[in-house]
């Protein structure tokens, strides 16, 4: 619905309208119920996911296109490079996406889709080295964050980075 919504709302952000309604060749006008729509417009599936009746349906789209009126970006909610939806959805496909982090022909940001966010990993403050430099390996290796994000996150030298994922390969190989 986000996505439908963006789409109406280029020509206000494009400043070439005030409204979607005043734009002629957008898909609003029939969805809202103000005009006849195209044969090759199909408004019901939109229309279906805010009420069963059409005219209660067609009023709450109207609002819902102009609540997005002014508001942020979509893009800014944007998972992996592909992934937006609703609180939990990309992580919710990140099991579907595990086995294909090794194959380099799919972009980082897509791969590693859903994976949480630095701000989350690093929710709490670790005064604990050990604690926080196994937090760094996991980032690394488990999510796919590069030594550069860490470093700039963390407010560290990336070569702090680099060191502390050295040492937790020294650690490793002894362990084995």
């Amino acid at each position: 619905m986000e996505v439908c919504r963006y789409v109406v709302l280029n020509p206000v952000r494009a400043k070439t309208t005030s409204h979607p309604r005043h734009y002629e060749w957008s898909s609003y006008q029939a969805t809202a119920g103000t005009a006849q729509a195209f044969p090759c417009l199909t408004p019901d599936e939109i229309l279906g996911h805010f009420a069963q009746r059409r005219a209660v349906a067609q009023e709450k789209y109207r609002d819902f296109v102009q609540d997005g009126i002014g508001s942020g970006s979509i893009w800014e909610e944007l998972e992996g490079q592909s992934l937006l939806g609703v609180e939990g959805f990309a992580e919710g496909l990140r099991h579907l996406l595990s086995e294909k982090q090794q194959i380099r022909e799919i972009p980082k940001g897509q791969r590693f889709a859903g994976r949480p966010t630095l701000e989350k990993l690093f929710a709490r403050r670790i005064s604990d080295k050990t604690a926080r430099d196994q937090l760094i390996e996991k980032a690394v290796n488990e999510f796919g964050y590069s030594q550069m994000e860490l470093a700039a996150f963390l407010d560290l030298h990336y070569s702090t980075i680099s060191r502390i994922l050295a040492t937790a390969i020294g650690i490793a190989k002894v362990k084995t």
